[in-house]
C-alpha cells in the first residue's frame, strides 16, 4: 500500500469501509464496529479539528508577511489582494445558489435524518439556543463578535472568526515594524508553517485509515440508499459550481479584459491545470503555473512571481465554494436551517479561511471545520462527505491554480505587463516537472 499514491489508498480505504459495514449490517456486527472501528474514525476527525487554529495562525501569518513588498508594488498589491477577494467572494456565492436550488442534503429521507439528529441532538441545541439568541442581538451584534477579548478563550471555544481577526491584526502589526525588529518573529511563524504542514502530511497518512472507519461506522449508523443518493447529489452539485467557475467566469472575465480568447487561454494553462488536478497540490503546482503563465500566457514575470505565490497562499475559490456547498450540505442534512444571516457568515469565513488554507492536499476539509464552528453546524458531519472528498480536492485544486492564471493575466494588464506568448505551442513541460 506504501507504494500507492495517497488519492488511490484514500479511495481503496473508502471502498473497504463501505463494503465492511456492509457487512456488518448484514451479519450483525454492527456493534463491534461502533466500539472498536468507529473510534478511530473520531481520532482522525480530532486531529483534522487539532491543526486547525495551528493552520490559519502559521499560514495566515505567513502569508501576510510576505506582502511587505506591497510598499515597492503598492498598484500590484492593492490589485492583486482584492482581485483575489472578488474571485473568492463570487466563487461561495455561487456555491451558496447552486447548494440552496438543488438542495442535495434534503434528498436524506426523514428516518435517516432523524437519527443523523439524534446523534448530535447536544450540537443541535446548542444551534437552536444561538438561533435564539441572535434574535436578540443588535444590528451590529455580528461586528462586535468578530473582536475578541481575550484571544486564548476565543481560541479555546472554537471562536474563529475571532481568531481571524487577531491574525489578521497580528499581521498588519508584523509587517508596518522596521525589518530588522520583524525577521525573527516571521521566521518564527515561517517554521511554524513548515512544521504544521508536515504535522498535516503525517495526518494525511492515516487518512484511509480514518476514512475506512468513518465511512464503515456511517454505514452501521445509517445504512441508508438515500444518503448515498445525498452524497452523489452533493458532489454533483460541487462539481457544478467548479464547472461554472473554470469553464465560464474565469475565460470570461480574461476575455473581457483582456481580450484574450477561450482558447488561448486554456492551450496556456491546460499542464498546470492537469498537474494540479493530479496532485491536489497548488504549491507543488506553482513552478509550472508560473512557467506557463509567462512563457504562454504573455505575463511578464515581474508580476508573475509576485502574483502566483501570494494566489498559491491566499486564492482558494474551489476550496471556498466547496466549503460554502458543505457546510450547507451538512446542515440541510442535519435538518438544521440556516438563516440569512449564517449564509452571510458563511461568504465571511469560507472568504478569510481560504486566505489561511495550505496549498497541500486535505488543507480544505480542515478548514470546513472552521466555516461549520462559524456556523454552529457539529462538525461530526464531516464524515457525511469524506468519502468523495479527495476528488473533489483533485477538481477544486484545478480551479484554484486557474484562478491563480486569471488573476496573473489581469493584473499583468492593469500594469501594462501583459504581452505576447513567448512559446506558442503545445509542450510537455509539466510532465518532466
Amino acid at each position: 500500500m506504501k507504494k500507492l499514491a495517497l488519492h488511490w489508498q484514500i479511495i481503496l480505504g473508502m471502498v473497504a469501509g463501505v463494503l465492511f459495514g456492509v457487512l456488518a449490517v448484514k451479519f450483525g456486527f454492527g456493534e463491534f464496529v461502533k466500539d472498536w472501528i468507529k473510534p478511530f474514525g473520531k481520532i482522525f476527525i480530532n486531529l483534522l479539528k487539532l491543526i486547525a487554529i495551528p493552520l490559519i495562525v502559521a499560514s495566515l501569518i505567513k502569508g501576510i508577511s510576505d506582502l511587505k513588498d506591497i510598499s515597492k508594488l503598492s498598484a500590484m498589491g492593492g490589485r492583486t489582494i482584492g482581485i483575489y477577494l472578488v474571485t473568492t467572494v463570487v466563487a461561495v456565492l455561487i456555491g451558496l445558489f447552486l447548494v440552496n436550488i438543488i438542495q442535495p442534503g434534503n434528498m436524506i429521507d426523514e428516518q435517516t435524518r432523524t437519527e443523523l439528529i439524534g446523534d448530535n441532538l447536544e450540537s443541535t441545541q446548542k444551534r437552536l439556543d444561538a438561533a435564539n439568541k441572535q434574535k436578540e442581538a443588535g444590528p451590529l451584534q455580528a461586528l462586535e463578535d468578530m473582536v475578541p477579548s481575550n484571544i486564548i478563550k476565543a481560541a479555546g471555544e472554537n471562536q474563529m472568526l475571532q481568531v481571524i481577526f487577531f491574525v489578521v491584526f497580528f499581521g498588519i502589526g508584523l509587517i508596518l515594524i522596521p525589518p530588522e525588529k520583524s525577521a525573527p518573529v516571521k521566521a518564527f511563524f515561517d517554521g511554524l508553517n513548515d512544521i504544521v504542514l508536515k504535522m498535516i502530511d503525517l495526518i494525511m497518512l492515516a487518512a484511509p485509515y480514518g476514512v475506512f472507519a468513518l465511512l464503515a461506522a456511517l454505514i452501521v449508523d445509517s445504512p441508508s440508499v438515500a444518503l448515498f443518493k445525498a452524497l452523489i447529489g452533493y458532489s454533483l452539485t460541487v462539481l457544478a459550481g467548479l464547472g461554472i467557475m473554470i469553464f465560464a467566469f474565469y475565460p470570461l472575465v480574461v476575455k473581457t479584459f483582456t481580450g484574450r480568447g477561450y482558447g488561448f487561454f486554456f492551450k496556456g494553462i491546460s499542464p498546470a491545470q492537469l498537474l494540479a488536478f493530479s496532485t491536489s497540490s497548488s504549491a507543488a503546482t506553482l513552478p509550472v503555473t508560473m512557467e506557463r503563465v509567462e512563457e504562454h500566457l504573455g505575463v511578464d514575470s515581474e508580476v508573475s512571481s509576485f502574483v502566483l505565490p501570494i494566489g498559491a497562499t491566499i486564492n482558494m475559490d474551489g476550496t471556498s465554494l466547496y466549503q460554502a456547498v458543505a457546510a450547507v450540505f451538512i446542515a440541510q442534512a442535519m435538518g438544521i436551517d440556516l438563516t440569512m444571516g449564517d449564509q452571510l457568515t458563511i461568504v465571511m469565513t469560507a472568504t478569510l479561511a481560504s486566505i489561511g488554507s495550505a496549498a497541500v492536499p486535505g488543507a480544505g476539509m480542515v478548514m470546513l471545520v472552521i466555516v461549520l464552528a462559524a456556523i454552529g453546524v457539529p462538525e461530526e458531519g464531516l464524515a457525511l462527505i469524506f468519502a468523495v472528498d479527495r476528488i473533489l480536492d483533485m477538481c477544486r485544486t484545478c480551479v484554484n491554480v486557474t484562478g491563480d492564471a486569471t488573476v496573473a493575466m489581469l493584473v499583468a494588464k492593469s500594469v501594462g505587463k501583459l504581452g505576447d506568448p513567448k512559446v506558442k505551442d503545445w509542450d510537455d513541460h509539466y510532465e518532466k516537472a
